[in-house]
């Protein structure tokens, strides 16, 4: 991703001492990001790792705590990534989607089936209609699928709970044409041509 602005200036300790202050207490949810729109400060050399890795200057964050801490202040905003907090922003770098969907569970009641995804950061996600499924080829042929987590943040789903989800999927007719997906929240979300998915198979 390309850089802009000057450097950020701020130290990770720096960093973790505010993102702490504007996450509040423990077990008092998410901080209201999408409120915040402090002055930008530059970009920092942070990286998100397309294996869900947060990198600082090149090296792993290896305290998952930490890095659970900067996921709840992270922010997509045009096309680009930000850390949040009430009086400053800084750029990162995300080499595919922030998160990874790393777990599934599902269940079936009267009004059908709830897949629920968690995330390497610990969150997890109900697949419904505020929580969309979505597939792209990927350059070596096949699928990606994604899961959008919450304000345009989205976890890539694994290569493993891929698989999962074709083991479940079903065909429907989607605008008059018979698709290949899977159904959760009451929402079908289309894999593929049915058709392609038979020649495939």
């Amino acid at each position: 991703m390309a850089k802009q602005g000057r450097p950020a200036t701020r130290t990770l300790d720096g960093l973790t001492a505010s993102a702490r202050n504007a996450a509040g207490s423990p077990g008092s949810g998410l901080p209201p990001v999408h409120l915040w729109n402090p002055p930008f400060c530059g970009d920092l050399d942070m990286r998100i790792g397309g294996d869900g890795t947060w990198y600082y200057t090149g090296t792993p964050i290896g305290r998952p705590a930490l890095v659970r801490l900067f996921s709840t202040i992270l922010k997509h905003e045009d096309g680009k990534y930000f850390l949040v907090t009430p009086v400053e922003k800084v750029g990162i770098s995300v080499d595919d989607a922030p998160f990874l969907a790393v777990e599934m569970i599902g269940n079936r009641d009267e009004n059908g089936r709830l897949l629920r995804f968690r995330t390497n950061v610990g969150d997890w996600v109900p697949c419904d209609f505020a929580h969309r499924l979505r597939f792209e080829c990927s350059e070596g042929g096949g699928l990606k699928p994604y899961l959008h987590v919450r304000a345009g943040l989205w976890a890539k789903v694994t290569r493993a709970l891929y698989y999962d989800l074709v083991d479940m999927g079903e065909q429907r007719m989607v605008d008059g044409q018979m698709m290949f997906g899977v159904e959760s929240g009451g929402e079908f979300f289309a894999m593929a041509d049915a058709e392609q998915v038979r020649d495939a198979g």
